[in-house]
């Protein structure tokens, strides 16, 4: 079946065919990482839409959102390689009225640890998001863990407003050496990448361990090694579902968070484990 491009609502309502329908909420620049999460969601569903849509909301003033990559004809060839019935392409004004008032606020949630660093961000990415469930009318949609603060607002905006969604997280997809694939990749100079490898690196070493404080001595010692070539943000040990610290009594599933500069490229990432301090 050919690839069909919606352009609003009404190329949406035209398109949905009869059975379960996936989103897979994009913003372009498509690598291996969406290709993962299109092939979750065609595992799924009956038709697979992905939308494209570079959204302003979630950029801050002084951030990358008119140098964002925007690759619109390598996009459409990996959807229609991976079997995507329908691309959602709207423009701003489609997405957003001039006179718009109403967005979704993410809470507490929304600003700690990367929400700190973004004030508005998280309230960005769900406004956003809830308008294309409202859209597209999935039944299901998935998103990549290697944003687990944006999956983990994601999935409490599902819960306290009664969505009829079920909302899927992909596994991180990462390089042979470790770095996770991220659209901004392409930012860093070939010695700024291998300095990247330094924030995975660290969080491996954060992983070995077992209790929270050893967890986060290991990790932040291989970021103190690395020096002034990476400005870490943060480096964050939390429960997955709050996104809050988790103090060291804490035993089971966590997630080890962490965001730094490199080069002049910003970049995220993120490993669960599992805590056992007894």
């Amino acid at each position: 079946m050919e690839l069909i491009v919606a352009r609003g609502r009404e190329d949406l309502v035209k398109a949905r065919r009869a059975g379960e329908v996936a989103l897979v909420p994009t913003m372009g620049a498509l690598h291996e990482g969406h290709r993962s999460l299109i092939r979750q969601a065609r595992a799924r569903a009956d038709q697979v839409v992905v939308s494209i849509f570079v959204n302003p909301l979630q950029f801050g003033p002084n951030e990358d959102f008119s140098r964002y990559p925007r690759t619109w004809d390598a996009d459409l060839d990996v959807c229609r390689a991976e079997g995507v019935d329908v691309v959602f392409h709207p423009d701003a004004e489609e997405m957003y009225a001039p006179d718009r008032q109403v967005s979704v606020s993410a809470g507490h949630m929304g600003s700690i640890v990367e929400g700190a660093f973004r004030p508005g961000h998280f309230d960005g990415v769900l406004t956003v998001v809830l308008k294309l469930f409202n859209l597209v009318q999935p039944d299901l949609a998935v998103f990549g863990q290697k944003d687990a603060q944006q999956l983990a607002v994601i999935r409490r905006m599902v819960a306290d407003l009664d969505l009829p969604i079920e909302i899927l997280g992909a596994p991180t997809v990462r390089e042979p050496d470790g770095l996770a694939l991220s659209s901004r990749n392409r930012y860093l100079s070939d010695d700024d990448r291998q300095v990247a490898l330094e924030l995975s690196r660290a969080l491996r070493a954060g992983a070995a361990e077992l209790t929270p404080a050893r967890v986060r001595a290991a990790a932040g010692e291989v970021l103190d090694a690395a020096g002034s070539r990476i400005a870490v943000d943060y480096l964050a040990l939390v429960d997955p579902a709050t996104f809050a610290e988790v103090d060291e009594s804490y035993a089971g599933t966590a997630v080890l968070a962490v965001a730094a500069t490199v080069g002049t490229t910003r970049l995220i990432d993120n490993i669960t484990l599992t805590l056992n301090p007894a």
